[in-house]
């Protein structure tokens, strides 16, 4: 079982990454599943229902997000009628929307994806570590490929749930960096991690907005409008390879691919 996870999406560039890339990527690699976070896939920042459509026709199974995933006042109606969008599993009892999720493939096999969202320097919600595992749990009855979406700051907390998580789920992928990091590996007991897979959009920028604008606000303090930057276009994530059999991790690939 071939997936590919996909990083933070930003904008209309990102989009248009996606549109014009997984194609071959489907091809490339066989995927079986394709995942992407798309927090940041409106305007630079939410989702709304052209978008997750746009998204969706362009090949991308289920959508993930963040801490940005109120953003736009449209999702509160989607996220309840969409059922391939997910919103972080730690938000308080009554929020809009569901954490985690059985999916089927192409082929019918069963996929569990968890979204969760971090603490440290981020908002405060419920424990990421105690409710990734109770619903670990609770999917692993259904299938035993197991995909979590760490969105979170701090790369000590993403670490540290992955080690939590090894053996229970196939993979812990970290998000909301912008920045790819190059640890990809598989961990002792057969869950595949990396801190943050990346971004999909345009890589001349500061994670994703024009340099000026954020150069702007650091130099001077005043509040700037950051707009999202064009230029070098690129789809960032990973390929996990999962023994369906076990749910282990066999492999993980990190990928770059530039939109020329």
């Amino acid at each position: 079982m071939k997936i590919l996870f996909i990083g933070d999406i930003v904008g209309r560039p990102g989009r248009l990454a996606v549109e014009k890339l997984i194609p071959g990527l489907k091809e490339e690699y066989r995927l079986d599943f394709v995942i992407a976070n798309a927090e940041n896939a409106a305007g630079g920042s939410g989702i709304n229902p052209k978008v997750a459509q746009e998204l969706f026709n362009s090949g991308v199974d289920i959508l993930t997000s963040g801490d940005h995933i109120w953003k736009k006042k449209e999702i509160f109606e989607l996220i309840n009628q969409e059922e391939r969008i997910l919103r972080p599993l730690n938000f308080p009892l009554g929020a809009p929307g569901k954490g985690s999720a059985i999916f089927k493939s192409r082929s019918g096999v069963k996929i569990g994806v968890i979204n969760v969202n971090g603490r440290v320097f981020m908002e405060p919600l419920e424990c990421p570590f105690k409710t990734t595992l109770a619903a670990a749990e609770e999917l692993v009855k259904e299938s035993k490929i197991i995909i979590v979406d760490i969105h979170a700051e701090a790369t000590s907390e993403k670490v540290a749930l992955g080690w939590y998580l090894d053996g229970k789920v196939s993979a812990v992928l970290g998000t909301h960096t912008h920045i790819q990091t190059a640890d990809e590996h598989i961990l002792p007991k057969g869950t595949a991690y990396i801190t943050d897979v990346g971004m999909t959009g345009p890589t001349d920028s500061v994670i994703g907005r024009r340099v000026e604008d954020v150069l702007e606000r650091f130099l001077t303090s005043i509040p700037v409008r950051f707009e999202v930057a064009e230029d070098n276009i690129q789809l960032q994530g990973v390929v996990v390879d999962i023994n369906e059999k076990t749910g282990r991790a066999d492999s993980i690939i990190r990928i770059i691919r530039k939109l020329i």
